[in-house]
């Protein structure tokens, strides 16, 4: 019988702990409950603990001293063995009764990821009170969309579930709450099979605060799509570079060129010589593209040969 992990990294969440063990439980009773505290200072722990003796939990609680859901997560990666690995954050805004609707794509090998889908409902627009919060989900879910020709509609949803094959060949290389944020281009980039589905979304209970901070922590995950754009679509990045300096050194050099032709004489000089900088940084930028371009295909045929090569 396949073995199947629910992974819930919390933080300070002794008001809905209870409630995400017990409804997860009703519906995946035989699964292995890890909630991996990462450094709660309330009674979170304690909580947990007594639902683990109270219900005979299969699993244990165990310890991230390094702050950060990704850090979280990236421990239970690393230390827990199984066939399916569930996600869930600990603040009871995902339901259990969704989770044989996720289960079923990789089960059945239909799927190596499944996402919980807040959005096709609409159930989290209308739940979620925080404007700037929606705009943000929006807008990265547009920007990855458009550079990866995917068609997801929940990028950062924190109810997935994932196959071995995906958990075991996932480096997690950031710290935080970008985490669904590069486990999504992750995915996209080394071509793993992607499935949403629609799900139920609350919002926190009354008393129970959200650890994300909309600006902070959307500057991070905007920071993260730049940086695997960057290491993952070198070509596109470094040709917009070189764009930017191609069109820049014009400008500069048309007021020289058209005195030249005049005057058959150039009274700026300096004006001449950032011309020809911006022009050369412009060469060197999509050069530069074409190398990391080809440093990457074969980064993903390495990639492929690995996942061939392991039997996980």
């Amino acid at each position: 019988m396949a073995k199947t992990a629910l992974i819930i990294p919390v933080y300070n969440e002794e008001i809905t702990i209870e409630e995400t063990l017990l409804d997860f439980h009703f519906y995946v009773p035989d699964a292995y409950f890890y909630v991996i505290d990462n450094n709660s200072n309330d009674k979170t722990v304690e909580v947990a603990a007594k639902i683990y003796k109270e219900k005979n939990l299969n699993g244990e609680i165990l310890f991230e001293t390094r702050q950060g859901k990704a850090n979280a997560v990236r421990k239970a990666f690393s230390q827990i063995e199984a066939d399916i690995y569930i996600m869930v954050d600990g603040d009871n805004t995902y339901k259990g009764k969704d989770i044989s609707n996720l289960l079923q794509p990789v089960i059945e090998g239909q799927a190596d990821m499944t996402v919980g889908d807040r959005h096709r409902s609409g159930a989290y627009k209308r739940e979620t009170r925080r404007s700037f919060h929606n705009f943000g989900n929006s807008f990265v879910r547009w920007l990855i969309n458009l550079l990866f020709h995917s068609k997801l509609n929940d990028i950062l949803s924190g109810y997935r579930v994932f196959n071995r094959r995906f958990v075991k060949n996932f480096p997690v290389l950031t710290s935080g709450f970008e985490l669904e944020t590069e486990i999504t281009l992750h995915s996209l980039d080394k071509r793993f099979k992607i499935i949403e589905k629609p799900i139920e979304y609350k919002e926190r209970p009354e008393g129970s605060y959200s650890k994300i901070n909309t600006y902070k922590d959307g500057v991070k995950i905007i920071s993260t799509i730049y940086q695997i754009f960057r290491y993952y679509k070198p070509l596109i990045f470094f040709s917009l570079v070189s764009l930017s300096f191609l069109i820049c050194g014009l400008f500069a050099g048309l007021p020289v060129v058209i005195e030249f032709a005049n005057t058959h004489f150039v009274s700026h000089v300096p004006l001449a010589i950032l011309a020809t900088g911006l022009e050369i940084l412009a060469v060197l930028s999509i050069t530069i593209g074409i190398i990391l371009d080809t440093i990457v295909r074969i980064h993903h045929f390495e990639y492929e040969l690995h996942l061939l090569q392991r039997k996980t």
